[in-house]
């Protein structure tokens, strides 16, 4: 069995669980943690979400901005920040993931937030 732990502001994981939801996905247990953690945050529009697509030959993990200045946040198998692929001022993100959008494949969408305003 996996176990997760919230530590400071960092998300870490032992192992893998397989989880279900409308789709069969197998992914980290950490992205369990930070799921629980977007559930606890206040109700976002649009609402907040967790995606699953292949970039760059590794499977990662995007949760979208939830609005305008604030970064979109894309993470890897073991829920550590990659880059911010866009948002901020700018709206280009960090400059890290600057072909996230043009390269990402294979995308399952894991979670989106349910609550109503």
């Amino acid at each position: 069995m996996c176990s997760t732990f919230l530590m400071a502001f960092q998300l870490s994981f032992v192992g893998c669980r397989t989880h279900r939801t409308n789709i069969s996905s197998t992914y980290p247990a950490c992205v369990d943690a930070l799921i629980e953690k977007l559930k606890r945050e206040e109700l976002t529009y649009p609402p907040a979400a967790v995606y699953q697509y292949t970039y760059n030959n590794q499977r990662v993990y995007f949760v979208p901005a939830p609005c305008c200045d604030f970064f979109s946040i894309l993470y890897d198998d073991s829920c550590r920040v990659i880059a911010h692929p866009d948002g901020g001022i700018t709206g280009r993100g960090d400059g890290r993931a600057t072909d996230f959008f043009e390269s990402r494949t294979a995308e399952v969408k894991i979670w989106e937030d349910s609550r109503k305003p």
